[in-house]
């Protein structure tokens, strides 16, 4: 692709980054086969392709962005299923999230939408204020169907109860079982602590029990994705650098062997870090650094080897691989691996390349087109008649949930019960296919 950029606009760092992105694109249109919104939609400005085009117009022309524009950026998933897929290696989602910043600064978007952005960005990243919102949430839930839109979407997604805090998620440190084989820090997150904390205790149940020392570090928190989509930059830049202090205390403190993450979007978004801040001295390094410990808990449980059963589990599971995991972290196998080894049936969701449509925000700003995808993920996992569905990503497990009867299970969880641990809440009353549980020797 032909670029038309000034000197000027080149001095600047990001739009010197976009050239270089924008120049990777051959037209090819192979992204437009795997695109979400585009299969839904068939509009070439709603596939990566189009966009692209949007984008660079926008950025070399130097105008404030236009309605058009923030639809047609405001319906992209973010899923970077087109990465996976573009031959060129064209880095779509550092194009597009400096292209959202250019949009939240100079478009002026009508009130609602106004409103509704900062209500979603002054809750969600922080855990107090998530869980008294769903506390009021679960209150409106009868007149949910009542509400139009985006209203109506936030309050079907609220969990009917809400569970209170885990100890677990202070500041802390959790001894490793046996002998000490690595030091890890665990992210605990923002909107996971307060929709599923059993997802973090589960987390460092199978962390310790395969050695590992697990650290809860203080001042760690919200990753900034939730912000970062929404086009907040210096609110993202401000939890990535909380998140990098925090961790780069404990480096330097006790040392780590890794930063867990069991939030696929958040892994993401945080092995981003040393590209989010490379142009800032005073946290470059330690960004970069931080970037290169961070990993997948599938990923470390890959590396530790699993332990052999201890229980015979036996249950058909629908392995959902969420869309950054597969695409942003290009994670595939281990996941599927770790709970084969398990003793779980490992089934292939069809189409599962495609979006489950939750996406962080984008279910709530994009009902429409969030619960066609959902209703899509939910036939193709359905038609294969698991006993469960297994997926490594909160915000995947919160949207799919809430359209179907199967229960659905974090990866961690079932690796936990399967090498030890206590039964996921969600399978009480699954009946296995295997055998009666028994310990292995």
């Amino acid at each position: 692709m032909q670029t038309h950029f000034s000197l000027v606009q080149l001095a600047d760092p990001d739009i010197a980054e976009a050239d270089k992105i924008l120049r990777a694109c051959v037209h090819c249109g192979f992204c437009t086969a795997t695109c979400p919104t585009y299969v839904l939609l068939g509009d070439e400005l709603d596939s990566p392709r189009g966009r692209i085009y949007l984008i660079k117009d926008l950025l070399e022309s130097g105008r404030p962005a236009s309605a058009k524009v923030a639809k047609h950026l405001d319906r992209c998933l973010t899923c970077l299923s087109c990465m996976t897929t573009c031959p060129s290696g064209v880095h779509y989602m550092h194009l597009v999230d400096h292209a959202r910043l250019r949009v939240e600064e100079t478009y002026k978007r009508p009130l609602f939408e106004r409103l509704l952005r900062g209500l979603l960005a002054f809750v969600l990243p922080y855990p107090g204020r998530f869980r008294l919102a769903l506390a009021g949430a679960a209150l409106a839930r009868p007149i949910r169907r009542l509400l139009p839109g985006s209203l109506g979407a936030m309050l079907a997604l609220a969990p009917g109860r809400v569970q209170p805090p885990s100890p677990l998620d202070k500041p802390q440190v959790f001894p490793a079982e046996g002998p000490r084989r690595a030091r890890m820090a665990l992210m605990t997150g923002c909107a996971q602590q307060v929709l599923a904390p059993q997802i973090n205790e589960a987390s460092v149940r199978l962390l310790t029990r395969h050695g590992v020392e697990v650290v809860v570090a203080k001042g760690a928190g919200c990753c900034g994705a939730l912000v970062h989509h929404l086009g907040r930059g210096e609110a993202a830049l401000a939890a990535a650098r909380a998140n990098v202090a925090a961790w780069s205390a404990e480096l330097e403190a006790g040392g780590l062997d890794a930063v867990v993450i069991n939030a696929s979007g958040c892994g993401t978004t945080v092995k981003d870090y040393g590209f989010l801040l490379r142009g800032d001295p005073a946290w470059a390094d330690r960004a970069a650094r931080v970037s290169a410990l961070t990993r997948d808990i599938s990923e470390v449980m890959a590396e530790l080897d699993l332990k052999p059963p201890a229980r015979a589990t036996g249950l058909r599971l629908a392995y959902h691989s969420a869309c950054s995991m597969q695409h942003g972290q290009k994670i595939t196998r281990e996941p599927k691996d770790l709970l084969a080894a398990a003793g779980f049936q490992v089934l292939d969701v069809p189409e599962g390349h495609l979006c489950c449509g939750s996406a962080g925000t984008y279910n709530i700003l994009q009902p429409g087109l969030a619960g066609a995808l959902r209703a899509r993920k939910v036939a193709n996992i359905e038609g294969l008649a698991p006993d469960a569905v297994a997926t490594g990503n909160i915000g995947c497990l919160t949207q799919i949930a809430a359209a179907t009867s199967l229960p659905l299970v974090h990866t961690a969880e079932l690796l936990d019960w399967a090498t030890g641990g206590p039964l996921p809440k969600a399978l009480e009353g699954v009946e296995a296919a295997a055998a009666p549980a028994q310990a292995a020797q």
